[in-house]
C-alpha cells in the first residue's frame, strides 16, 4: 500500500505519509524499532516542512518518535523530543 501510494500520490502527500506512519506503527508492535524509527524520521521531517513545528500532526509526530527512541534506549533523545513537544504546545498560537 505504502508504494502504491507513493508512486500515485507523492512521497508528502498526507495519505502517503499516514501510510508510511502506519508502517512505522506495525514494524514498532513486531519490535522492529530501528525500522519504525527511519519511517518516523521521514515523516516527522515531511511534517515540519509542510504542515509547521506547531501542527498538531508534526507535534505527534515528534511524540511518536520519542517514543521509539525510548524503546531504543535514546532517553536523551527521547526526551529532546518530549521538551521540544511539551514546549510548543504552551506556546501562544
Amino acid at each position: 500500500m505504502l508504494e502504491a501510494r507513493r508512486r500515485i500520490l507523492g512521497e508528502e502527500h498526507p495519505d502517503t505519509l499516514t501510510a508510511m506512519n502506519n508502517l512505522a506503527a506495525t514494524l514498532s508492535a513486531r519490535g522492529d524499532h530501528a525500522g519504525a524509527q527511519g519511517l518516523q524520521e521521514r515523516v516527522l521531517a515531511a511534517r515540519r516542512r509542510i504542515l509547521g513545528e506547531e501542527h498538531p500532526h508534526t507535534l505527534i509526530a515528534m511524540g511518536t518518535l520519542a517514543a521509539t527512541r525510548r524503546a531504543l534506549g535514546d532517553h536523551a533523545g527521547a526526551q529532546e523530543l518530549e521538551e521540544e513537544v511539551e514546549a510548543r504546545q504552551r506556546s501562544p498560537g
